[in-house]
């Protein structure tokens, strides 16, 4: 796993559902470059994803609809990393958009959890 440190009362981990571990593996792999770090088969451990955080096997999706917080990802390559997503079969839930800051699009994964990608 890669180094970090711990910093008192900072977020340190995430935690997110996925319904099937090895689509959501090779979707965050192709789409994003995330390395991982099984725990038996109900449980792996992202790496290389700019924050600590692991996969874990449930029934259960998460989006803005459903009252979620959105995980957000940076790409400089705001189009190319949308035609990932696609490519690696997420769906588009929001094109690419201006917001204060930037542009960013909303996805879903295999799973149909909702994320963002975002750039300057």
């Amino acid at each position: 796993m890669e180094e970090t440190v711990n910093q008192d009362r900072h977020i340190n981990y995430l935690e997110i559902p996925v319904r099937a571990m090895a689509p959501t593996k090779a979707f965050f792999s192709q789409v994003f470059g995330w390395e991982f770090v099984d725990y038996g088969e109900a449980y792996s451990c992202f790496i290389n994803a700019g924050i600590n955080g692991g996969f874990t096997l449930s029934d259960h999706s998460f989006s803005l609809a459903k009252g979620a917080p959105l995980i957000v990802i940076y790409a400089t390559q705001l189009t190319q990393t949308m035609a990932k997503v696609i490519e690696a079969g997420g769906d588009i839930s929001q094109t690419i958009f201006a917001f204060p800051g930037g542009r960013r699009f909303h996805f879903k994964d295999p799973n149909g959890n909702e994320f963002a990608v975002w750039s300057e």
